[in-house]
Order: C-alpha cells, then sequence, then structure tokens
C-alpha cells in the first residue's frame, strides 16, 4: 500500500470523468474544511493480507490526523502511486470498512466519489507532518 496524507486548510473536490463502468453516473461536489486527505493506493500484494493493510492505514491516519489536530478524515482512492492495482471491489470494501471504523473512533469521514477522476482543489499549509507519505 502506498499512503500520502496531506493535511489541507480547504479540500474541494467535483466529479469529473468517470472511469469504472462498475460505478453509477452521477455528479458531486463537496468542501470541507481542517481536513486530513489520505491519497490511498491499495496495491494487488494487500488483497493476500487485506485486514493487515486496512489496520496500518488506519493507524497511520489516525496519527498524521492527531498530529495536525483535526479530527477529520478524507479516504481518496488514488491509483497513481503506484504500478500494482488491488481488485476494485476489494479496494472499495476496504475503504468501506476504514470509514466505518475510523467513524467509531469519533473521526467525521468522507470518502471521494469512488471510480472518478475529480477536480481538485487543495490548500494546504507548509508545515512539518502536513505532508507524510508511507508505503508498506
Amino acid at each position: 500500500m502506498k499512503l500520502l496524507m496531506i493535511y489541507t486548510d480547504r479540500f474541494y473536490y467535483k466529479t469529473s470523468i468517470k472511469n469504472l463502468d462498475s460505478v453509477d453516473s452521477y455528479e458531486e461536489s463537496k468542501q470541507i474544511e481542517d481536513v486530513l486527505v489520505g491519497f490511498i493506493q491499495v496495491e494487488q500484494k494487500d488483497e493476500e493480507d487485506i485486514a493487515k493493510a486496512e489496520t496500518k492505514m488506519i493507524k497511520n491516519l489516525k496519527w498524521a490526523a492527531k498530529k495536525n489536530e483535526t479530527n477529520s478524515i478524507v479516504l481518496h482512492s488514488f491509483a497513481h502511486l503506484s504500478m500494482s492495482k488491488a481488485d476494485e471491489n476489494i479496494t472499495k470494501d476496504m475503504f468501506d470498512r476504514a470509514e466505518q471504523r475510523l467513524i467509531s473512533s469519533g473521526y467525521k469521514v468522507l470518502q471521494t466519489p469512488f471510480g472518478y477522476f475529480l477536480d481538485l482543489d487543495i490548500q494546504a499549509p507548509g508545515k512539518s507532518l502536513a505532508r507524510v507519505f508511507k508505503e508498506f
């Protein structure tokens, strides 16, 4: 798994191009402030022990959220951090489970539309630990 975490003062997205046939067509746009955005690449090797990869991802997201003093997290599937990609259904199911686990821990969680390229507008401060990359 590859995980790029960026703390943002403001994160805005709008659906642009649907890139998975398996998802419904719709339009959506949202803006959230004071949020940690996880750009997440679930890789094929993660399928061997998806529960372990999910737990590591959640622990890293919680750690980075705490360091940036926010309780809001965005889960964003970002299949551009690696050439290896897990099955789309496995990835989406993992995101759904992770969202519920984070909510149960007191976090506000948002998933960006899965299976879409998005227009993004990110305002991120230049401070220590506002940008962290993890690979596991």
